[in-house]
């Protein structure tokens, strides 16, 4: 699939979404509009996710949070290739932003997830009319632009050398004291760490909650599901509220 029509797909995918190809995407709060089921957690560094999907309805993805935040989010959108662009998909380990074209579906993923998260139009309107040449946008733009779509520094360098709008040489240069160049500027560094969150993102509480309520499964299955996915009910008192 030539990268024209992974535009289109990236493109129409956020019209069909109802955003623009200028606005940034709150990917968490997407997950919970398609109906995803995504686990965050810890894993291995040597694994971005995994996707699986069965039937036409039933969509799952797990996120490595061991990775940076803007490494996760490159991550949910090339899931989101596998689970709603790819034809005949079921089951995909991924290791993303390679670029791999050995790997046919894996480097479309790429592609797309590059396209969908950071789109031209989007990237065009941030950059001032004086840097519109090769080799002419600054640190301070790149900066701009990757807290704006909230995508990493790798991701967002080999966007803007796609498009031409900056040249080996700045992209070896900008690729390097990536946190240090935030603090310069007084961003804050989340995107830049790994937060090794464990969250789930879908109905999966309510179905265990749903399986208790009619008594299919029992009392300590049901906390066992929910401390499965991170849930630790130590942590409140009897009354339900929060220790202080």
């Amino acid at each position: 699939m030539n990268q024209l029509i992974l535009e289109k797909y990236a493109s129409n995918f956020r019209a069909q979404l109802g955003y623009s190809n200028t606005e940034s995407i709150h990917l968490k709060s997407l997950l919970h509009k398609l109906g995803v089921l995504a686990v965050f957690r810890p894993l291995d560094m040597a694994l971005s996710g995994i996707a699986i999907k069965s039937g036409d309805s039933n969509h799952f993805m797990l996120i490595n949070t061991a990775r940076t935040l803007g490494h996760q989010h490159f991550t949910i959108c090339h899931e989101l290739y596998h689970l709603f662009i790819q034809e005949g998909f079921d089951y995909q380990v991924c290791q993303v932003g390679l670029f791999d074209k050995k790997d046919k579906e894996e480097y479309n993923a790429d592609i797309f997830a590059s396209k969908f998260l950071i789109p031209e139009e989007g990237i065009l309107a941030l950059v001032p009319d004086t840097e519109l040449k090769k080799a002419k946008v600054t640190l301070a733009t790149i900066l701009k632009i990757e807290q704006y779509f909230s995508c990493s520094r790798r991701a967002l360098l080999n966007r803007l050398f796609e498009l031409k709008l900056i040249d080996k040489i700045q992209k070896e240069e900008y690729k390097d004291n990536v946190r240090a160049s935030a603090m310069n500027h007084g961003y804050s560094l989340k995107l830049y760490e790994k937060n090794e969150v464990s969250e789930v993102i879908g109905d999966y509480g309510n179905v265990a909650r749903k399986l208790f309520e009619q008594d299919k499964i029992s009392e300590t299955h049901y906390y066992g599901l929910l401390e499965d996915i991170g849930l630790d009910f130590s942590t409140l008192r009897n009354d339900g509220d929060e220790k202080e």
